[in-house]
């Protein structure tokens, strides 16, 4: 009775150029691997972004007096409306990269939990805005300069 006893080795391919085809094959996944991670960082960036300038908007009440000094007040109010606008800017993109009709063919549709992210980092947004026209009106009201 015999017995065949096969080779646990991968199979090689037999030409050089069938090696750097896989090779170069290879290397783009693990290059669109990389973008799509990139990508995936970026969207939580973006709630972040939208988090962190409302916040930023909204502390200036914490202590009136002490964080109310124009050498505080005015570097968080410009961080908090660079912020908002940058959140703003990337979601009009999302939105009309979406729209392109030459782009359907590849997309599929975003998921509710990612609508659902962007519209509250559209009214994260929004709303840090009016707050920061808020803060401005008020500072006005109150000490008659900006």
């Amino acid at each position: 009775m015999a017995t065949h006893t096969q080779s646990l080795e991968p199979a090689q391919p037999a030409h050089p150029i069938a090696r750097t085809a896989l090779a170069g094959a290879s290397l783009g996944l693990v290059l669109l691997q990389s973008v799509c991670t990139f990508f995936t960082a970026l969207s939580g960036l973006r709630l972040f972004l939208g988090v962190a300038a409302l916040a930023t908007a909204t502390r200036a009440g914490i202590a009136w007096d002490h964080i109310h000094s124009n050498w505080l007040r005015v570097p968080m109010l410009i961080f908090a409306f660079a912020g908002s606008v940058l959140n703003l800017a990337i979601l009009r993109r999302i939105h009309r990269l979406r729209r392109n009709s030459a782009t359907h063919w590849r997309q599929s549709a975003p998921s509710t939990r990612k609508l659902l992210s962007e519209r509250l980092q559209l009214i994260l947004s929004i709303t840090t805005l009016a707050l920061i026209a808020l803060e401005e009106f008020t500072h006005f009201q109150t000490f008659h300069h900006f």
